[in-house]
């Protein structure tokens, strides 16, 4: 797997020649966050942790928006989606419902499971798979489905 710290770099320095303050800023939040880590670690981030530090830029900015239309604050939600998109393009392309839906079944399959009682079996075998290439929750919310309707 690629480091996306690389790319991201490199796109900063474009941004900041572009005088593009947005992406500059995004982007040096979100590399200083990987940074934090490794501070904090005292480590250096791999691939995979890096991917994991941008999903959970993305998932915050989620929220955010979620909290901010809630509080009707058009403004705010505006500004976090344009951040998030910019944070979403150094992700790897996410599976569709469907393709979830395929590995899900055949998690399930593999693990035996009946009953949506089962679901850890059945996520303990299907996460490895999606990680880094699909969102925890709509993971869970397919595997929950098909369980239920099992």
């Amino acid at each position: 797997m690629d480091d996306p710290r690389v790319k991201m770099q490199e796109s900063l320095k474009q941004a900041m020649l572009k005088k593009d303050a947005l992406t500059r800023d995004v982007l040096r939040m979100t590399l200083s966050a990987m940074k934090q880590v490794e501070v904090d670690e005292r480590r250096d981030l791999t691939p995979d942790d890096a991917l994991q530090v941008l999903q959970r830029e993305v998932k915050k900015r989620r929220e955010s928006i979620q909290e901010a239309r809630k509080a009707g604050r058009e403004d705010i939600a505006t500004q976090e989606e344009r951040e998030l998109a910019i944070i979403d393009g150094f992700l790897p392309s996410q599976l569709s419902r469907e393709q979830i839906e395929t590995l899900a079944r055949e998690a399930i399959q593999q693990s035996g499971a009946v009953s949506a009682k089962e679901m850890g079996k059945v996520m303990s075998v299907l996460m490895p798979k999606v990680k880094g290439v699909a969102d925890g929750k709509l993971v869970n919310e397919v595997v929950r489905e098909l369980l239920s309707n099992a």
